[in-house]
């Protein structure tokens, strides 16, 4: 069973304008609202490819509601703990000559229903997967996801952390299964520009050595590099094609790259599987379907 953890959920709501300006009433032409959320991407994802897992999450007011409503109808299986007060953030996404993101901050957690949340992972056994992906609430710490993993610690539990800066490094310590920072944010850790495979594979080693199993680098249009852990690296490209979406790919990647390990134990199997995923989101409006996943899948090729 794979779990996943998104304490920091939204709706993202898109318009698209012809222009944006700031001297008069934008209208837009088209408006579409959208799940959003690193952790239940990959949800999404993993329910498209068949996969047995469980959303786990932090909701409050209307919109939390109606982002559980989306997800039920998705046939994602959810669990999210309800705040007492506030609402699920809303993101507007303005889609113009230029891209614009407002990203709103959400709502408080208190230290009552944090410790709730924690204990809603009790469920969570030997074996299973967790993924914890994502940003956290403004007022709960960086080391959040440190403290879900201390806990779990001791039981046998594969952990998947999609995260950056101190959420990431914190959790080394707890050997990670995978992680998976696309190349810039690999650099900003160590202060430098990754622009090749070789740089990527150079810092991937770094990781490795504070802790984490796997290493996966998604590289954007330059496909991406795994380090996994008998050391060894392997590159794979990216599928030519028109980008119309950039927002869920590593998500889908980590969904993919999870799907094709639990179902073959193989990791060259799992990487393509995962990029395959990431660039058929790329293709979509939205994430992939299934349809889209395998269409991509029988072009790719492991370099």
């Amino acid at each position: 069973m794979v779990y996943t953890v998104t304490l920091s959920p939204a709706l993202d709501y898109v318009m698209q304008l012809e222009k944006l300006c700031f001297e008069d009433i934008n209208r837009s032409y088209f408006e579409n609202l959208r799940y959003g959320g690193k952790g239940i991407n990959v949800s999404v994802v993993l329910t498209r490819l068949g996969v047995e897992n469980k959303a786990l999450g932090l909701i409050a007011g209307f919109t939390g509601e109606q982002l559980e409503k989306m997800l039920v109808k998705e046939g994602v299986n959810c669990s999210f703990l309800k705040l007492k007060s506030g609402n699920t953030r809303i993101n507007v996404k303005i889609k113009a000559q230029k891209e614009l993101d407002i990203n709103a901050r959400g709502p408080a957690v208190s230290k009552e229903e944090t410790e709730a949340f924690f204990k809603m992972t009790d469920e969570i056994s030997a074996g299973d997967y967790l993924v914890l992906a994502g940003s956290v609430p403004e007022n709960l710490p960086d080391s959040i996801y440190g403290q879900i993993l201390d806990k779990l610690k001791d039981r046998g539990v594969n952990f998947v952390v999609d995260a950056t800066g101190n959420s990431l490094t914190c959790s080394l310590k707890y050997k990670p299964f995978l992680i998976k920072p696309n190349n810039y944010e690999l650099g900003e850790l160590f202060g430098v520009s990754i622009n090749t495979d070789e740089e990527a594979v150079t810092y991937a080693k770094k990781l490795q050595r504070m802790g984490a199993k796997n290493v996966l680098v998604s590289r954007g249009s330059k496909g991406a590099v795994l380090l996994d852990e008998s050391g060894t690296a392997t590159s794979i490209g990216a599928v030519k094609g028109e980008v119309v979406n950039t927002v869920g790919c590593g998500d889908s990647m980590v969904a993919g790259f999870l799907a094709g390990y639990i179902e073959k134990g193989d990791y060259k199997y799992a990487l393509r599987l995962g990029a395959a995923c990431g660039n058929a989101t790329a293709f979509c409006d939205a994430l992939a379907e299934a349809g889209d996943i395998q269409n991509v899948f029988k072009k790719i090729k492991i370099n």
